[in-house]
């Protein structure tokens, strides 16, 4: 690894910790000696990069430090390819869109000598035909999650019953043919996963959850790890 690369990336660790990161923790991720991660830590410090901490305490970034958003490594780039090319293959034409444009602007403020790892990315996914039933326009249920509002929906069951419900919309999961609206259902007073193909009408109501976005998830998450355990223990 080159001294800038390896530079970046230890300002890399430092913003993603939450707590002081020792030398041998850096030295063991960076695959080099800790007498490299000194040298390396007193030229961050030289340049006026805001880190504090010794050895064998363990280093600090100060959290207001910033870089320019688009100084990516080769992996990190080759990470962003390979999920747009997920996402290529999820049958939301919102999230396809999305995607595509994201790679589009990171294209166009590329440095040159990176751009052959856009080009022609050491990853990849087999290609494969978009498949399973046309998705309802997810926008709204993402509006909605992120917003922490209530959703109207007008849904048709696999028996082809129709029926009205207000939900409390946690997320949206996908997989390879489908995706997931996860909602807490007012109605029935649990949580429910709704097919989002079945999905006849959406509505955003003014009306908010009155739960923050994180308590909802650790809700619907304790409720999942609770029906795991129940399937389990039915085996």
């Amino acid at each position: 690894m080159r001294k800038a690369d390896r530079l970046f990336q230890i300002i890399q660790i430092l913003r993603r910790s939450s707590r002081p990161v020792t030398s041998s923790e850096l030295a063991d991720e960076l695959e080099v000696a800790r007498r490299t991660v000194y040298r390396d830590i007193a030229h961050l410090i030289a340049q006026r990069v805001p880190i504090e901490g010794e050895a064998g305490f363990g280093y600090v970034l100060d959290p207001r430090y910033d870089m320019p958003p688009l100084m990516l490594t080769p992996d990190e780039i080759e990470a962003v390819v390979l999920g747009v090319q997920m996402v290529a293959r999820l049958n939301d034409a919102a999230m396809r869109n999305a995607a595509s444009d994201v790679m589009a602007k990171i294209t166009s403020v590329m440095p040159q000598d990176l751009l052959p790892y856009i080009a022609q990315p050491a990853v990849g996914i087999k290609p494969d035909y978009v498949g399973g039933d046309v998705t309802c326009d997810t926008r709204p249920l993402r509006l909605a999650i992120r917003e922490g509002r209530k959703l109207e929906l007008d849904y048709r069951a696999a028996d082809e019953t129709i029926t009205s419900r207000i939900v409390w919309p946690v997320l949206l999961g996908y997989a390879d043919t489908h995706s997931l609206l996860i909602a807490w259902c007012q109605s029935k007073q649990a949580f429910r996963h709704f097919r989002t193909e079945r999905i006849l009408k959406v509505e955003i109501l003014g009306e908010s959850i009155g739960v923050s976005r994180s308590k909802l998830r650790q809700r619907w998450q304790q409720w999942r790890d609770a029906q795991m355990r129940n399937s389990r223990g039915a085996q």
